[in-house]
């Protein structure tokens, strides 16, 4: 750059000796000596060009981390040759001056001739990092300059300047100063108190309008040789009215541009020194890195120059541009966000309008809606819960962020979006802002609110232990009134359901969903009593971390719009959180279940369910319904037989409806009774079934009744009594008398008994070991006569 540097110069000085050295003599010929000039001027243009574009040469193979533009041969021969007319022009005394002009221009249109060669910050230090040991020394030197109240300006760059090795720490050394030392002047700004205008003045009160930073910046550089520019122009910062027209608008902000190495950089201290809080009229100091040498392509997002030229973009934009564009916070880009639509702000299509976002590393999304507010910078920066807006839906895939927005009524809306990466712990913060115009809202339904961030599974799920879904969009079409829900899972994991509607109160919304944890999935069953949209949220934690708290892993909106689930449909209010087989059944030892699924439906009023019981605990069963008209109990429609390791759980519905059984189990001796899982059966038959037998303690392991399989016998007619009891050494049926059972060749005991007029109940007993004693087994109930007396015997 240095070599560049010296051709410009000597091809200048060089004019100058050409011009004096050919001025005509009193009466000379003129025309001979402007001809004369113009030969060595091109002898030393030619000379020059070679020049340089030998040590253009040298430059693209060195690839110095110092150089921001590379400029080619012509682009040079060009600016040479615009410096050369105006020598031509100007006196000798002038030209240098000219010289340090052209620089800025010229090197503004060489940049704008080269696509895609301008080189950005990270060309030049890979990350603030570098700074760590001269920004600590700034801030030290700062405070001790502050204590001795030094205000003058070569002073303090001298000081914390001292121990930069090149142009880059020095610049740096004077914008961390910056940073750390001037508040914005909000009582200035909003014309509370005088604005303060001398260097001096600023640095002794620590506060300053934009102008303020700008003019001491360019101070400061001035001091170490820097070249800066004070730049103007139109911001996205405070008082910026989103939607404004800017084109016969005054500018009102300044930052600056400075020179580094032959390239020009952007910065603006004012916004890297923190943040304006217009709700509390105050100054948020926070130190933001980002406005250091910005990037053009992304400081012009906040930032539009009076002068093209400062965009220091190969393709400018427009004032109209500017204005229109998607407004995007230092966070956006410090987070590698990338907006992939819209571009603008935006018109919605048939009362709907999508936004995008794509991120490289996993991020966690929210956004606000309200209704257009004119300043940009009002509002939360940080969003500490997510949202409750019912009026979009946003969803977050491995790579990018959608948000469907869906406005309620026709106005114009201000969005916000937020974010922070996946696995922090701090608040999210504002990346980007865009307004929404909806001409013709849609007609929609009402959308529960989602406090959860995003809508279908969650981007961090796989963390939690869920690694895919059986519903792969964010919106289900509900048919019958009937939707079930699969989670994958890569551990056991145990599962709590919510499901929200508008209209839906809690104590229903419990009677709607049912869930199976199974180790390698979760399976939830749901029920819609109402048309419309639902809300649908699956928490997890990992099955035997009992001390972890339940994450939210999934989201998903239920659309029900044809058949609904009555109201006396929905599942008994008692489910536990485990129903049908699964992951406590299979650590209990209960294996090889009948029926694997939660939910059984007969068509008959009856059914089995076996199962086997590994390590022999003591189980007990409970039924239950929510509104019974039946005349027994409903313990007396349940009946076990238990031989070897295998269960079989009868069940005699008494009528239609839904039922719950519960199985538990006593793990420990002498413990309770813990509940292992929930059936849920769905009795569809409008028969009306009769009871089993009342069963009782003796009734043990190994007891089978073959017949009678009821527990309401008819009145005044003969029974077959058939039964297995393991031991027994007698065994009898007592009604108004007693009748002995005869064991038979297969060890079944078995013989009729008359049931009598059904004013005595039926007792089956029988004698153990060397007692003499009847326990009683079970109990059968006779039908009462409809007239007693019409049938005598």
């Amino acid at each position: 750059e240095q070599n560049r540097i010296t051709v410009v110069q000597a091809l200048v000085e060089n004019e100058d000796q050409a011009l004096e050295s050919t001025n005509p003599p009193d009466g000379g010929d003129t025309v001979a000596a402007q001809c004369s000039v113009s030969a060595q001027v091109s002898q030393i243009d030619v000379v020059a060009r070679q020049s340089i574009a030998e040590n253009l040469r040298l430059e693209v193979e060195d690839q110095r981390p110092a150089a921001k533009r590379q400029l080619s041969s012509e682009s040079a021969a060009k600016s040479i040759t615009a410096v050369k007319k105006s020598a031509l022009r100007k006196e000798p005394n002038e030209l240098r001056h000219l010289n340090q002009k052209a620089q800025l221009g010229q090197r503004g249109e060489l940049n704008a001739a080269l696509p895609g060669q301008r080189k950005c910050s990270k060309d030049l230090f890979k990350s603030s990092e570098v700074f760590h040991r001269l920004d600590s020394h700034v801030i030290r030197a700062g405070a001790e300059l502050k204590q001795k109240c030094v205000y003058d300006v070569k002073t303090i760059v001298q000081s914390i300047t001292q121990g930069a090795r090149n142009e880059l720490e020095q610049l740096r050394a004077i914008w961390v100063w910056l940073c750390n030392n001037i508040e914005y002047d909000v009582g200035g700004f909003l014309g509370h108190s005088e604005k303060l205008s001398s260097p001096e003045e600023v640095i002794a009160a620590g506060r300053g309008v934009c102008c303020s930073y700008s003019n001491l910046c360019a101070k400061m550089c001035r001091e170490v040789g820097i070249e800066c520019q004070e730049v103007t122009g139109h911001s996205k910062g405070i008082g910026y009215r989103q939607g404004q027209s800017l084109k016969h608008i005054k500018s009102d902000h300044l930052w600056n541009a400075v020179l580094l190495g032959g390239e020009w950089f952007l910065l603006d201290a004012c916004w890297g020194a923190g943040q304006v809080d217009m709700q509390h009229e105050s100054f948020v100091k926070r130190f933001d890195d980002f406005y250091f040498l910005t990037d053009p392509e992304e400081f012009i997002d906040s930032h539009f120059p009076d002068e093209e030229k400062w965009q220091l973009l190969d393709k400018p934009i427009s004032i109209k541009e500017f204005e229109q564009r998607v407004f995007k916070t230092s966070a956006f880009f410090t987070m590698g966000l990338r907006l992939i639509s819209p571009l603008h702000h935006i018109i919605t299509d048939d009362g709907e309008a999508t936004v995008s976002l794509g991120f490289s590393r996993p991020t966690t999304f929210t956004y606000e809606i309200t209704r257009h507010r004119d300043l940009l910078h009002c509002g939360a920066l940080e969003q500490k819960d997510s949202t409750t807006s019912s009026f979009g839906l946003l969803t977050v895939s491995h790579r990018s962020m959608k948000l469907q927005l869906l406005p309620p009524e026709s106005d114009t809306y201000n969005v916000k979006l937020f974010a922070r990466f996946e696995n922090a712990t701090t608040p999210l913060v504002w990346v980007c802002s865009f307004t929404v115009e909806c001409p013709n809202p849609r007609a929609t339904e009402d959308i529960p609110e989602n406090p959860f961030l995003s809508w279908g599974l969650q981007p961090f799920a796989g963390t939690l232990g869920v690694v895919g879904s059986s519903q792969n969009s964010e919106i289900a079409e509900v048919e019958d009134g009937v939707f079930d829900l699969v989670l994958k899972t890569s551990r056991p994991l145990i599962v709590l359901c919510e499901l929200v509607h508008p209209q839906m109160e809690s104590d229903i919304a419990k009677c709607c969903l049912a869930t199976q944890i199974q180790p390698d999935s979760l399976t939830c069953h749901i029920l819609c009593p109402f048309h419309g949209f639902y809300r649908l949220s699956l928490f997890v934690r990992d099955y035997e971390k009992t001390d972890v708290k339940f994450q939210n892993a999934v989201n998903y909106l239920l659309h029900c719009k044809g058949k609904v689930v009555g109201l006396e449909e929905l599942f008994p209010p008692d489910l536990g959180s485990a129903c049908g087989p699964g992951t406590r059944t299979a650590k209990a030892g209960l294996s090889r279940f009948s029926h694997n699924s939660a939910m059984i439906s007969t068509q008959q009023g009856k059914c089995n369910i076996t199962f086997y019981n590994q390590q022999d605990f003591e189980l007990h069963y409970v039924l239950s319904k929510k509104c019974k008209n039946s005349t027994f109990p409903l313990s007396r429609y349940i009946f076990c037989t238990y031989t070897d390791r295998k269960v079989t759980v009868s069940l005699s519905l008494p009528e239609a409806g839904v039922y719950r059984l519960g199985i538990y189990a006593r793990i420990t001796s002498g413990g309770d009774f813990s509940l292992m899982c929930d059936f849920i059966l769905r009795n569809n038959s409008p028969q009306t079934r009769p009871p089993f037998p009342c069963v009782y303690s003796a009734w043990g392991k190994g007891c089978v009744l073959f017949e009678p399989r009821v527990g309401l016998l008819e009145p005044l007619s003969w029974v077959l009594f058939r039964v297995r009891v393991p031991g027994a050494l007698r065994v009898s049926v007592v009604v108004e008398g007693r009748t002995d059972l005869k064991l038979n060749k297969s060890r079944v005991w078995e013989g009729e008994v008359f049931s009598g007029s059904g004013l005595q109940q039926l007792k089956l007993a029988a004698s153990f070991g060397d007692s003499s004693e009847m326990s009683v087994l079970m109990i059968f109930d006779v039908k009462q006569l409809e007239n007693e007396g019409a049938h005598k015997d």
